[in-house]
């Protein structure tokens, strides 16, 4: 004899109002948790982004003839130093200097005293629009080298956020 066997009831999952997220609140939950992050990491990559392209642009300069900017550093050095550093040594000078910045930015050690190298190599990197401004402008705006010297302003600006957090700043979300 077989028996039927009796079907539990069929429930359905109602959320309350109370219990139910609205999509602004998923929103808002999910832009919170961005600025979590970003308030935590943005720094620190920023730092280590800007030690990579010091290296980078370091890695050139110690290849002779394998730096765009090569020629500009040179005569830049050469100027600032009224002549005492010059040539393939003003061009080592300034690998160096780069090299102790992108590494001090990459490691996070030392890392007051690299932006402080980045501090003084920033007046040599800007000084071209003012020492060489033939080469820097044209009629038109900006030559492709002032170009690449004007770009510098952002690297400047990034090391400042990195320096206020170095010295105790610290982001706060609003």
């Amino acid at each position: 004899m077989s028996t039927i066997a009796a079907r539990p009831p069929v429930t359905r999952n109602v959320s309350t109002p109370a219990t139910k997220a609205s999509p602004r609140k998923i929103i808002d939950a999910t832009i919170d948790r961005i600025s979590e992050v970003l308030t935590a990491h943005s720094i620190a990559v920023l730092r280590i982004s800007l030690g990579i392209v010091f290296l980078v642009f370091a890695s050139f300069k110690f290849v002779s003839g394998a730096s765009p900017a090569e020629d500009l550093a040179v005569a830049t050095v050469d100027k600032l130093t009224l002549g005492m550093v010059n040539g393939h040594s003003a061009l080592l000078l300034t690998a160096l200097t780069e090299t102790v910045i992108g590494i001090t930015l990459l490691t996070g050690r030392f890392v007051k005293v690299g932006l402080a190298v980045m501090a003084m190599a920033l007046v040599g990197i800007l000084s071209p629009l003012v020492l060489f401004p033939d080469q820097m402008w044209s009629g038109n705006g900006p030559t492709l080298t002032g170009q690449y010297v004007f770009k510098d302003l952002v690297l400047a600006a990034a090391g400042l956020v990195v320096a206020a957090h170095a010295l105790g700043a610290r982001l706060r979300r609003g």
